[in-house]
């Protein structure tokens, strides 16, 4: 796929993936949607490649969430037709699985987070495996500040588990924003560097892991999988899409989402 949304590029073993509409702060159009899956599906057969880095075009963020003038388009959770449960069911179902390809792909993923990481961009940064951050990083599951349910895209799987119960209820509730220094404090960056640091920082972590066994690498990502615990990614997802479907269609019809 040639792509549109995104930039691609690999050093030696370790690929740098860069969310790319800086004008929207990276925000996920369907388009982005439709390569990131499809760059993520690659993945999982793309044994060469051992470490992915991702990280944000531009100078405002990593990815301020989903694009909202977008989701409500025609060519949104419509999809050219009427909004109804199904379809908006069916484009959540899709979303989410692009996270439960970031976990499956045998590549521990760095993410290297400047600025906003908001909504589907705070999903993504939980999704791999290591987050670098800048002071400056705002981090904020924001889906409740827009009318939906405050868990979503894998929210209610990852966050409490990085960050424990009370960090991630009061998170996902009140759509609060977290600093980057609080998201280090808290535990939901791994390190705090700054700007100018960020990516020298991710490579030189990205070549840490290249210079280990390559199939104690990728053991050690699966192993950490099994682990993560009681439920499954795919359960939360269920319920997660099953919820905001709901929502999406009751808040667009209602004139609400958004607000």
């Amino acid at each position: 796929m040639e792509y549109e949304t995104l930039l691609y590029e690999t050093e030696g073993e370790v690929g740098f993936l860069t969310l790319n509409r800086p004008e929207k702060i990276n925000a996920a159009n369907f388009r982005m949607m439709e390569e990131l899956e499809a760059f993520w599906l690659a993945r999982q057969r793309d044994f060469d490649t051992r470490v992915i880095v991702v990280s944000g075009a531009g100078e405002k963020g990593f990815s301020s969430g989903l694009d909202m003038a977008d989701a409500v388009s025609a060519e949104g959770y419509a999809q050219g037709g009427t909004l109804t449960g199904e379809n908006a069911y069916n484009n959540q179902t899709r979303f989410s699985a692009i996270l439960r390809l970031m976990r499956s792909c045998p590549q521990p993923v760095i993410a290297a987070v400047h600025g906003y990481a908001m909504g589907i961009g705070l999903s993504m940064a939980l999704a791999s495996d290591v987050r670098l951050a800048t002071p400056d990083a705002v981090f904020c599951a924001m889906y409740i500040n827009i009318g939906l349910g405050g868990a979503d895209l894998g929210s209610s799987y990852f966050l409490w588990r990085t960050v424990g119960w009370g960090h991630a209820a009061e998170m996902c509730l009140t759509g609060s924003r977290v600093s980057g220094e609080e998201a280090y404090r808290i535990g939901l960056a791994n390190h705090l560097y700054e700007r100018a640091d960020l990516m020298d920082q991710a490579k030189a972590l990205a070549q840490v892991m290249v210079s280990k066994s390559k199939m104690g690498l990728r053991m050690t990502k699966e192993a950490l999988n099994t682990m993560l615990g009681m439920g499954s990614l795919e359960d939360a997802n269920k319920m997660e899409d099953r919820n905001q479907a709901f929502m999406i269609v009751s808040g667009l019809l209602a004139g609400t989402l958004g607000g």
